[in-house]
């Protein structure tokens, strides 16, 4: 498609030219005429009788808009159509600090496809994989981006009218950065800075220096959150117990000292407020009680980001939005579109959060929001799987109320993707046995995956449920999105693999010990066979991961996985050789198959409607890791 557009372009002319990646167009005398016109406002597409118009106000704005107007235009019929950004920002968060770290060009792809849906804020989660060149054991062998890598990222942002803001931590959180000997002095527990300490500060301005350099933004995330031992170690044993509201408040003015000191405007995760006022240690108490003399000690160029990905609630939302609202500066929100912990995307959960959420954002007058999308445990999930979520945050930016047929529209024209396939992708987690969107939180196809096939600890909560048919259902499926998403076919081919061998190995486990129980040596010889094509399909699924893995992100972290497709595969290993050993009588038992097989419930009690979720190492054994 031929476009000539008439109008000032002088700042969008070098984000059209990177958007031509992701469209079809071109732009030259003869094509169609397009008047495009910057002014405070709605955001205004139109097409009549052969020429066209753009209204705009902020060059994010423009970029959806140019999308709004192709997707429209393509359709060959006049249009008209008008919006009204619902918010000043509207962007992501993307953890780069659990193994996997983007690649720079990978971020530039994700950064086009948010110019079209009109997310104008990235910020990329990095505890220790930032550089600083002051202490080389910071980020080593993980992959962390130099400045020029960031550098690069943020001036591409910039074409886009997007704001890249450095995003790290300050306290808490900081257990790989910590675990060098160059900090042993500036220490408090294994994963939190020793407060109250000159070297500590002396650190910190080096962090914030170096990850504010590669931005042109003068804003600055310093994290904050979850340092639930705060003033327990080390700092214990100098300067006794004290209150842990003083030590919060005189660590955090000492930081933003600094960033008063370089120009910058800092924001923080406000849990610990809220913990610290709670007689539980609850994050989402009701009842938090927060001294007045603590709010008003708040430095009062700082804001409160109010993290929640948990709550359905509407008026939840609004209530916890107002306790924010009473520190006195406005609260910006960032919400979930639940990448973490498991292996797909939890998209029941994110959905009816985001909708529950960004509504009550809209009713209270919160105008900053972002989604999040963490990475724990190992990053299993691809970040781009949950593309659907950014969809979603997009389209709750540009209306009061979501169409859903818009915004599958919308994110097809984006992305390239079908939305409907992206959204099944919950099956993986969402279950026989399992609650309507998942909204417990259940990890099925981790557990499933990863579990020992001999030991088995996930078993008894599975007892009874067809979850063998549940994944064959689930890879023909994906083998038709599969051919619906050809831009998508390395992350569809992936997660096609994985139901394919969750289809055998979901239920192997039961029926080893079944078989075993009952002495049937017949079955467990034709299980025998069933574990080497599993072990060989396992292998099948390692190559597609890492093929994924390698394509979007740096190679520093991939070995964790390796490790764990490792497990997989040695262990079947093992169940082989020890069902063919007591076949041929070398072994008069199997040690593991005499074992009863418990419900797994720990480390927190199971919720009705959720079939387990947990980390790795407790998912493969109940034996000890270390020490």
């Amino acid at each position: 498609m031929r476009f000539h557009l008439r109008g000032d372009i002088s700042r969008l002319a070098k984000g059209l030219e990177l958007l031509t990646m992701e469209l079809d167009v071109n732009f030259e005398e003869g094509g169609v005429p397009i008047e495009i016109i910057q002014s405070k406002g709605p955001i205004e597409v139109s097409y009549q009788d052969g020429h066209g118009k753009i209204t705009y106000e902020k060059p994010i704005h423009f970029y959806r808009a140019f999308g709004l107007f192709l997707e429209h235009f393509q359709k060959g019929k006049a249009f008209s159509e008008k919006e009204v950004p619902q918010f000043t920002m509207n962007g992501i968060m993307l953890d780069v600090s659990r193994n996997a770290v983007m690649k720079v060009e990978e971020v530039h792809s994700l950064l086009r496809k948010m110019a079209l849906m009109g997310l104008d804020t990235v910020m990329l989660y990095t505890e220790d994989t930032y550089e600083i060149k002051e202490y080389p054991y910071f980020g080593y062998m993980r992959g962390r981006y130099t400045e020029e890598e960031l550098k690069v990222c943020d001036d591409y942002a910039h074409a886009l009218g997007i704001e890249m803001i450095p995003c790290i931590q300050t306290l808490a959180h900081l257990k790989e950065a910590l675990k060098w000997n160059y900090a042993s002095d500036i220490q408090d527990t294994d994963d939190i800075l020793l407060a109250g300490e000159e070297k500590t500060y002396h650190f910190i301005k080096d962090m914030i220096t170096s990850a504010s350099r590669p931005f042109r933004t003068s804003r600055i995330h310093i994290g904050m959150d979850e340092a639930h031992a705060l003033g327990l170690g080390k700092y214990l044993e100098k300067n006794g117990y004290q209150d842990r509201f003083s030590i919060m408040n005189a660590h955090l003015k000492e930081v933003v000292a600094i960033t008063d000191e370089l120009e910058l405007h800092p924001m923080i995760w406000s849990d610990m407020y809220f913990r610290l006022g709670s007689k539980t240690g609850g994050y989402y108490d009701l009842e938090a009680e927060i001294p007045q003399e603590v709010m008003d000690a708040i430095p009062a160029n700082l804001q409160l980001v109010y993290w929640d990905y948990y709550h359905t609630d509407e008026n939840f939302y609004q209530t916890f939005i107002e306790k924010h609202q009473e520190f006195g500066a406005d609260p910006i929100f960032a919400g979930g579109v639940w990448t973490w912990n498991g292996i797909a995307p939890n998209y029941g959960l994110a959905r009816k959060t985001t909708d529950a959420a960004l509504s009550a954002c809209k009713q209270t007058g919160v105008k900053e929001v972002f989604a999040t999308m963490w990475g724990d445990n190992g990053a299993e999930t691809p970040m781009m799987a949950a593309i659907a979520g950014l969809q979603l945050f997009a389209e709750h930016g540009y209306s009061r109320e979501v169409d859903p047929v818009r915004l599958a529209e919308r994110f097809r024209f984006c992305t390239g993707g079908e939305w409907e396939d992206f959204l099944l992708l919950n099956e993986f987690d969402e279950t026989p046995g399992v609650m309507e969107n998942n909204l417990k939180e259940s990890h099925s196809s981790k557990f499933l995956l990863w579990q020992d096939v001999l030991i088995g600890l996930y078993d008894a909560n599975i007892e009874g449920l067809p979850m063998n048919e549940h994944y064959q259902r689930l890879t023909q499926r994906l083998e038709e999105a599969k051919k619906r998403n050809p831009g998508w076919s390395t992350l569809f081919a992936f997660y096609h693999q994985l139901a394919k061998v969750l289809s055998v190995k979901a239920e192997i486990g039961i029926h080893l010990k079944k078989a075993y129980d009952a002495f049937d040596k017949d079955k467990i010889a034709s299980m025998v066979k069933q574990l080497g094509d599993l072990r060989e399909d396992v292998e099948v699924l390692r190559r597609a991961h890492r093929k994924l893995w390698l394509d979007t992100n740096k190679a520093f972290g991939w070995e964790v996985l390796d490790i764990r497709y490792g497990g997989v595969i040695t262990r079947l290993d093992t169940a082989d050789d020890r069902l063919t050993d007591w076949l041929d009588g070398n072994i008069t038992k199997i040690e593991e198959l005499e074992e009863e097989r418990l419900y797994h419930d720990a480390p927190w009690k199971m919720p009705e409607g959720a079939l387990g979720r947990n980390v790795y190492h407790r998912i493969v054994t109940a034996s000890t890791f270390s020490g």
